[in-house]
């Protein structure tokens, strides 16, 4: 069944903002999919090392990240 992979920064997100993004995810996906197929879908949560991620050509710290959060 659907396996969703999501990457983000070690550090950024609580366990509970972590797991509010599994289940908006799954029940995009479902809205879609329906809902036999939400029963068996995957959502994996990735945590990249600090330093570990570039973006445009630059290094991406959790502290960035972070301050990229706060601006929403």
């Amino acid at each position: 069944m659907p396996s969703i992979e999501i990457q983000i920064m070690e550090g950024v997100f609580s366990d509970d903002e972590k797991r509010q993004i599994i289940e908006r995810v799954t029940d995009a996906f479902a809205s879609v999919a329906g809902q036999t197929i939400k029963a068996g879908t995957s959502v994996r949560i990735q945590e990249i090392r600090s330093g570990s991620w570039g973006y445009a050509g630059n290094q991406i710290t959790t502290e960035i990240a972070l301050e990229m959060k706060q601006k929403g």
